[in-house]
């Protein structure tokens, strides 16, 4: 079964996350992937990856891909935080990041975590 990951980052951090993507692009061509809307379709066009989108965070994605990992269908969660810039969607992000400490699943919110996270999931994935 592919790994499923979640890939969610704020405007400013969405250059780190294609930079992130463009380094692990092996692996997580391998993986099933969902992300919010403007940063899957970063990923789709700069990075060549498929990836199952959802709308924009303020417009309810993360609520979407919160749903996901309550109902079981993701195995971790890429969320490259703004933690200096206010965000009007901030309960839908608290919500999403609840769920995952509920449901004990993986949450990166910075590039170092990130790094930490795919690269262990990257080491489980080879034979």
């Amino acid at each position: 079964m592919k790994t499923r990951i979640a890939l969610i980052a704020h405007d400013k951090k969405k250059d780190d996350m294609i930079a992130l993507a463009t380094e692990y692009r092996d692996f997580l061509a391998t993986c099933s992937l969902v992300a919010t809307g403007t940063t899957g379709g970063r990923l789709v066009n700069e990075v060549g990856l498929q990836v199952e989108r959802k709308h924009s965070g303020p417009f309810g994605g993360d609520l979407q891909i919160g749903s996901l990992l309550v109902e079981g269908m993701i195995d971790c969660v890429i969320f490259l935080r703004d933690p200096m810039t206010p965000q009007p969607h901030e309960p839908d992000i608290n919500a999403l990041v609840r769920a995952c400490d509920v449901h004990n699943t993986p949450c990166a919110t910075n590039m170092a975590s990130a790094h930490l996270v795919l690269s262990q999931l990257q080491l489980r994935a080879q034979p």
